[in-house]
């Protein structure tokens, strides 16, 4: 039985690539929205979903890094995925006779010598890569292309006029496979205590998770409103000569000026992690493991 992968997006864009390289013949589930590929996973309507995380040019992808800590999910692969860049249009269409482009707004702004090169096209904000070109093929539109990877081309039968448009030939996207974690948790973003007492009780949960070969954790954490808590929180892991390779922090959704660090750490489930979590969540207000997996 083929495994059913959810993303966000339309079939062809760079989500069905990553999906297809991280679970080979799996049956992908295109998605208008970040929210649904997370109910899917949630209510088992699809197995997992490949979800980009982190663009090496635009950074965080910020919806899904706030569903990774609302949701009941876990990270079990991470897969990075070079971003090329392809000006598509109908067939019989002629790079001459463009007047717009379409594609996502992060897109088009990696493809700025384009434009600064072609005046007469405009960039035009679309929802999805890959959707745009969807839209100017199946419209028959003659002055428009779309911006989107070589699967979208194939996939709705579109004509490559220009490859490789980006500007920055080292564009990568970080993309994570992830599956249900288990039962839903009933408490709220904002009941501290609950939701400690939920990150030591998911120590199991996790376990039967993780994947072998796992040598990379990802957490987000949320500290007490005290002196030199940053410090401490990060203490605990220079004490044990783990390597961080990513820190950053994001407002937590509904607590205003109150905020959620993202820690991955070079590490898999051994002594040695266990130890610095149980030591975070002393002086953290929660502590939630996002997922154990394999380094890319």
């Amino acid at each position: 039985m083929k495994v059913k992968v959810a993303i966000q997006g339309e079939l062809g864009s760079f989500s069905h690539e990553a999906a297809e390289q991280m679970l080979p013949g799996c049956v992908v589930t295109p998605c208008a929205r970040s929210s649904e590929v997370f109910d899917r996973v949630e209510n088992d309507s699809a197995t997992a979903a490949v979800i980009p995380i982190e663009n090496s040019l635009a950074g965080t992808v910020a919806e899904h890094a706030d569903l990774l800590v609302a949701r009941e999910v876990f990270i079990q692969a991470e897969f990075r995925l070079r971003i090329v860049h392809n000006l598509i249009a109908a067939p019989g269409v002629k790079l001459s006779a463009l007047r717009r482009a379409f594609s996502h707004p992060v897109a088009l702004d990696q493809c700025r010598d384009f434009f600064r090169h072609h005046p007469k096209i405009e960039p035009v904000p679309f929802y999805d890569t890959a959707g745009s070109v969807k839209h100017v093929v199946a419209e028959h539109l003659q002055d428009a292309a779309g911006i989107a990877g070589r699967h979208a081309a194939g996939e709705y039968s579109g004509k490559i006029l220009q490859a490789g448009i980006e500007d920055d030939k080292r564009n990568f996207t970080r993309f994570l496979l992830i599956r249900k974690a288990g039962a839903k948790s009933k408490t709220k973003s904002g009941e501290a205590a609950s939701r400690k007492k939920g990150s030591d009780a998911s120590a199991s949960r996790y376990q039967r998770l993780t994947p072998s070969g796992a040598n990379k954790t990802s957490i987000a954490y949320k500290l007490k409103n005290q002196p030199g808590a940053l410090f401490k929180s990060l203490s605990v892991f220079a004490l044990r000569d783990i390597s961080l390779s990513k820190i950053e922090s994001r407002p937590l959704r509904g607590r205003p000026w109150e905020y959620v660090f993202y820690v991955d750490f070079l590490r898999g489930d051994d002594e040695p992690a266990r130890n610095a979590l149980h030591h975070l969540q002393e002086v953290a207000e929660f502590v939630k493991v996002l997922g154990i997996y394999p380094a890319a």
